[in-house]
């Protein structure tokens, strides 16, 4: 059985890929999480067993991550650890440089110098910046960041291909558009718009909530990444979105019609510095080349997330 070391697995879509591979019975995972403020152990606890071993601590402790990597002889490395919250990488950057560049070195350098079969960075659109109105990023678009966060992922991404060009390491690379689905921090968009509406609170839309961007559940996500993971070609880097553009205003009224609330809860509010206006995916080289492709309309998802959360009050109010 493949040993897989899963870092970021108590987050929102590291959870989310820990329940799918321990579902999918063929790897032997080790969860190491620092359990910053949006990770949390009750997204993962009910899976733990001999095959789901959770491990507390910094990718950044090299010490600590050495040790993992001697004691456990992984196969495989898949990096969801990560400060990213766009917002707060903007009042303290320093946080997000330790977790998301020196982190991912510590890592990086752990797998090649133990020979891991591949080392894949789960990364994101907010690297390629911002889109006009037409267009959609590919692969070959230019990095252009725009915040201290996606500047941060940006630079992880090119230390993983240096450690693959310099050093043969097999890597991957994902960028992804915008995840929605359970267990989600309440401070992100559709879980802070549920919560907000259910309580009849005001809701914070930025600017005039033109800005738009593309959609995907997070199991579809996590179906791309393990594909990419199993079959990805060394090297390469797969955009992973999913087809469903919408502006910020329409997927908070979506939200408040699903949950049959009025639309003067919407608060318009000052927007955010260096907020990009367009994300859109062009996912063609993992659909043709992989074979993936996503199984959720945004319809579909939302009212699954919608209802996941109003089933599971007790473990996002714990958060709030």
């Amino acid at each position: 059985m493949n040993k897989i070391l899963i870092t970021g697995g108590a987050g929102f879509i590291g959870s989310n890929f820990v329940r799918t591979l321990v579902q999918d019975g063929e790897y032997s995972i080790v969860v190491l999480d620092a359990l910053t403020y949006a990770g949390t152990l009750t997204s993962i606890e009910p899976v733990f067993s001999e095959r789901c071993q959770f491990v507390h601590g910094d990718i950044a402790d090299r010490d600590l991550v050495e040790d993992l990597f001697e004691k456990h002889e992984f196969d495989y490395v898949i990096n969801f650890a990560a400060e990213s919250h766009v917002d707060r990488s903007i009042t303290d950057p320093d946080v997000f440089i330790r977790s998301n560049v020196v982190g991912v070195q510590v890592l990086l350098e752990a797998s090649r110098k133990h020979g891991v079969t591949k080392y894949l960075q789960v990364s994101t659109d907010e690297v390629y910046g911002s889109l006009g109105e037409t267009g959609l990023f590919t692969e070959e678009t230019t990095l252009d960041p725009s915040s201290p966060y996606s500047a941060s992922k940006a630079s992880a991404d090119m230390l993983v291909q240096a450690w693959h060009r310099t050093y043969g390491l097999s890597v991957n690379i994902t960028r992804c558009s915008n995840n929605y689905g359970p267990y989600q921090f309440p401070e992100k968009l559709i879980p802070l718009m549920i919560s907000k509406s259910l309580s009849d609170e005001a809701l914070p839309v930025y600017g005039d909530g033109s800005n738009i961007r593309d959609w995907i559940h997070v199991q579809d996500h996590c179906d791309a990444l393990k594909c990419v993971l199993e079959k990805g070609v060394s090297g390469r880097v797969y955009n992973i979105g999913g087809n469903n553009e919408r502006s910020n205003l329409e997927v908070v009224q979506n939200i408040l019609d699903a949950v049959e609330k009025p639309h003067v809860l919407i608060s318009f509010v000052e927007d955010r510095l260096g907020h990009d206006w367009r994300y859109a995916i062009d996912n063609t080289r993992i659909t043709t080349e992989l074979g993936w492709s996503p199984k959720y309309t945004f319809e579909q998802g939302l009212q699954l997330t919608i209802d996941w959360y109003l089933n599971n009050r007790a473990w996002w109010k714990s958060l709030l």
